[in-house]
């Protein structure tokens, strides 16, 4: 791999609130402008109220759950020890953010709101993968400020593409139009994930993007092993926990599957694998979902 100009996170934004707060006064600003900092600012001020009712809630679920002698996950603690730098797991995965003129305001939400689930995913696992995101720059970096604590979350943000930071022959960009099918996850190799949801509006697009960059690109052997009675999409969440379960919890392909793709739509695993061109084409671009809350942060 080589030298990385990112951080673990990006550095607090308190500097920018109180540049927004100077700029709320600036009357050169738009009023698209002016209506957007008003709204983040009676977010930060409701930001510690909510904050409050979350641990209230919490501690109410830790004292129902010893009273019926349920065992919860992971401590806030323990998680916290979970590092990607101590971790066994050195699988590195990339969400690429390079999409964000391509979507929506309300799309670019849902992006970052399941960019939110990979990395409670990945905090979760006793060997966390090597998360990255890269081009992490305007429409992204903007939303990504709404989720609390996200500037302490373990992940490596990058403004920079993921061209300018590992080299070409370890890059391989996950897709389902690509002939190669990943039989075997390699820890020389940097798995991308086309962060963006689409609606099937760009279809084939990380595919053209692969092969115009000169990138080896490959779709999970989903066929291999499911039956999937409907055309199934996968969202980038439901990737990103795919291969964590296989690199991190050293599940096989099968196990991985039947534990994230949704059974409602008709997943269930084959009797026995068979060659994957014997199946339907598996989707892997995004599907957009619903904006389930996060444990991030």
């Amino acid at each position: 791999m080589m030298d990385l100009d990112c951080s673990s996170a990006p550095k607090s934004d308190s500097a920018e609130d109180d540049r927004g707060k100077n700029e709320l006064e600036n009357s050169t600003l738009s009023k698209r402008a002016r209506k957007r900092l008003l709204k983040r600012e009676k977010w930060l001020q409701k930001r510690p109220e909510k904050r409050l009712k979350e641990k209230q809630k919490l501690k109410m679920r830790k004292k129902e759950a010893k009273q019926k002698n349920i065992v919860l996950g992971p401590s806030r603690k323990v998680l916290k020890q979970r590092r990607m730098s101590s971790s066994n797991c050195k699988i590195r995965v990339i969400l690429d953010f390079s999409f964000d003129t391509l979507m929506t305001d309300k799309d670019m939400h849902k992006c970052v709101n399941q960019m939110s689930r990979c990395y409670s995913e990945n905090r979760r696992c006793e060997n966390p993968l090597q998360m990255y995101v890269t081009n992490f720059n305007g429409l992204s970096k903007e939303v990504i400020k709404k989720h609390t604590g996200y500037v302490h979350w373990d992940v490596n943000f990058c403004t920079e593409n993921y061209l300018e930071i590992f080299k070409l022959e370890e890059l391989v960009y996950l897709t389902s139009e690509s002939d190669n099918v990943i039989e075997q996850l390699e820890e020389d190799k940097v798995y991308i994930i086309g962060a963006f949801v689409d609606h099937n509006a760009h279809k084939g697009l990380c595919l053209k993007i692969a092969k115009e960059q000169g990138i080896r690109h490959g779709r999970l052997p989903i066929n291999q092993y499911m039956e999937m009675k409907t055309r199934q999409v996968l969202s980038i969440d439901q990737v990103f926990a795919i291969i964590s379960k296989v690199a991190s919890c050293n599940l096989s392909w099968k196990e991985a599957f039947m534990k994230v793709l949704p059974q409602r739509k008709g997943a269930v695993p084959k009797l026995q694998s068979v060659p994957e061109d014997e199946g339907e084409n598996i989707e892997m671009s995004v599907e957009p979902q619903e904006n389930n809350k996060s444990d991030a942060g």
